[in-house]
C-alpha cells in the first residue's frame, strides 16, 4: 500500500479489484454451473490452482508481485465456488446451509486457520533492515 501515492496507480489499483472482484465471480460460478464441474469439483480447481502458486512462492524465483496477484485472482472463484456449496438447495448440489450458518462456518475456518497459522511481522521491501 505504501507505492499508492499518485491518482493514477490507485486508479490502477481499485480497477484491478473491481474486474478481480466480478471477473472472478463470475469465473468461478461458470466453472460450477455452465461447465459442469459442480460446486466441489469447480473449488476443488481452484483449490490445486493456489496450491500451484504457493509452490512457485517457495519453490521458484517467479516474481512475488506476479504470484500475489495471481492468488488474489484465484481467491475470488474459490469464494464463489464454496459459498455456493454452502448455501444452494441439495437439487442443485449445494449443502442447503442458511445463508447464516454459511457464514458462520466460513467465519469459524477463518478463525482456526489463525490460530493455527503462526503469524510474523513481515517487512517492507524499501525499509532498512535492523542491525
Amino acid at each position: 500500500m505504501n507505492t499508492v501515492t499518485r491518482p493514477r496507480v490507485e486508479l490502477f489499483y481499485w480497477a484491478a479489484i473491481l474486474f478481480s472482484q466480478t471477473l472472478g465471480t463470475a469465473l468461478g460460478d461458470w466453472m460450477a454451473d455452465s461447465n459442469g464441474l459442480g460446486f466441489e469439483w469447480g473449488a476443488l480447481v481452484f483449490a490445486a490452482a493456489l496450491a500451484v502458486v504457493a509452490g512457485c512462492y517457495f519453490f521458484t524465483g517467479i516474481s512475488r508481485t506476479l504470484l500475489f496477484w495471481a492468488a488474489f485472482i484465484l481467491t475470488r472463484p474459490l469464494g464463489a465456488t464454496v459459498g455456493d456449496l454452502l448455501d444452494k438447495p441439495l437439487s442443485q448440489g449445494g449443502l442447503d446451509f442458511s445463508r447464516f450458518t454459511a457464514s458462520a462456518v466460513l467465519a469459524a475456518f477463518i478463525v482456526v486457520c489463525l490460530l493455527l497459522l503462526p503469524q510474523r511481522a513481515g517487512q517492507h521491501p524499501g525499509e532498512a533492515h535492523p542491525r
